[in-house]
């Protein structure tokens, strides 16, 4: 989502570096928010638990979750995770509410940068935390620039070992994480399919990120790429299919999910992402994944002037346009980012609309955004004080879904 100014609420060295650096850098849509607030940016910026994974193959699962045991073992991971690494067992409905654990993403401009200041990785006991509110599946955005810091080269051994780290900790809690590969169709500004960041450089990144970790039991889905925009709109069609193509080298079946051109937005997703409709998957396991926001301007940033009305269906209105191109094409599709701040319960209520909408299509939500690294920010759905936060209050409501065992929408009726 957006760029949030993040902050640590543990004062220490480390936390006010971070803080300075994050509030220079970080966030994850500034490019898009000052876009869409009419400012021109100096810089540019920026399951079930595995439901749509392996359809029924409960044994090619668990001979996959054996081979990442050894390997684990053998690069010298804390035995501890045999406890909770072999899952095994295939929930009967879709988890409709996830979250997204941001964090690794940070700080854009700094690179390779240093974890626990520049970016964040989950902490022991993390995932366990989330796993007690029934959260299930987490969507996980990484930088390109972080884990493949030479196009076409291998990857970061310091930023993938900590990958590797985190799926062993959300599979020790039996949670799904998507990898989210969260850089805007772009590599260090420069857009995929131009001549400094190819296609082939894109397909490289996926085929090396499924070799690595297509046999970790955590790995829930492949997200290919968060929110292309503007000049990366004409490649990404090209790109998706190279990145599909790229996965299923390696990895034959488990889902991936496939953002939208112009920012991924809901509300616009009909006219910008008929181009998507032609992508091929032998596997035929490919989720559509909309974005959306409820402010004026869909950015959110959620700067609206003080007293401006909230209206309690714009979340519905909004997501229309995306379940009804869904269902005319028979495609499945999610919401990967959705967020409100705690400043205004009318929020509350456009939200419980919005969801309550999503549940009746089968339509999994993932909230923006969550962790460590975000202190008291509006939208952070991390407890303060050890309290939860207003915005959980809504999505607690709608975890499960019992009638919903795949992805929805339901085609239309002709």
């Amino acid at each position: 989502m957006n760029n949030r100014v993040q902050s640590r609420t543990t004062l220490n060295i480390s936390a006010i570096t971070a803080n300075a650096t994050l509030s220079r850098t970080s966030g994850k849509h500034q490019e898009r928010r000052n876009r869409q607030a009419g400012v021109t940016p100096a810089l540019l910026e920026q399951h079930e638990f595995r439901s749509g994974v392996l359809r029924g193959e409960n044994t090619a699962r668990l001979s996959r979750a054996m081979r990442w045991l050894r390997k684990s073992v053998l690069a010298g991971l804390s035995l501890t995770v045999i406890q909770g690494l072999c899952v095994t067992a295939q929930a009967a409905s879709l988890p409709m509410v996830l979250i997204n654990v941001s964090g690794a993403e940070s700080s854009e401009n700094v690179f390779p940068g240093v974890n626990g200041t520049h970016y964040f990785f989950p902490s022991e006991g993390y995932f366990a935390r989330w796993k007690a509110k029934g959260i299930r599946t987490v969507r996980f955005p990484l930088k390109w620039e972080r884990l493949q810091p030479v196009l076409g080269g291998g990857l970061d051994a310091t930023y993938a070992g900590l990958i590797d780290k985190m799926l062993v900790q959300a599979n020790q809690q039996g949670i799904g994480v998507i990898l989210d590969v969260h850089n805007y169709a772009r590599y260090r500004g420069q857009v995929i399919g131009s001549r400094q960041v190819t296609v082939d450089h894109y397909r490289n990144l996926m085929q090396r990120v499924a070799e690595r970790w297509h046999d970790a039991p955590a790995l829930y889905a492949y997200d290919l790429m968060n929110e292309p925009h503007d000049d990366s709109d004409a490649s990404w069609p090209q790109a998706a299919q190279a990145g599909i193509d790229a996965i299923r080298q390696t990895d034959s079946k488990r889902l991936i999910i496939v953002e939208g051109r112009s920012w991924s937005s809901a509300e616009r997703w009909p006219q910008y992402n008929d181009a998507l409709l032609p992508l091929k998957d032998p596997a035929n396991n490919i989720v559509f994944s909309a974005h959306l926001y409820m402010d004026q301007n869909g950015s959110g940033v959620y700067k609206d002037a003080k007293g401006t009305p909230i209206d309690p269906d714009i979340g519905v209105r909004r997501v229309k346009p995306f379940i009804e191109w869904l269902q005319k094409n028979g495609r499945r599709g999610q919401i990967g980012e959705m967020g409100f701040p705690d400043n205004d319960p009318h929020w509350n209520e456009a939200a419980d609309r919005l969801l309550g909408f999503l549940r009746q299509h089968c339509v999994p939500v993932a909230y923006w955004t969550s962790g460590e690294s975000w202190g008291r920010e509006p939208m952070n759905l991390e407890p303060v004080d050890g309290r939860d936060r207003p915005q959980w209050q809504v999505l607690a409501k709608y975890l499960e879904a019992p009638k919903c065992t795949d992805y929805g929408p339901a085609p239309a009726r002709r």
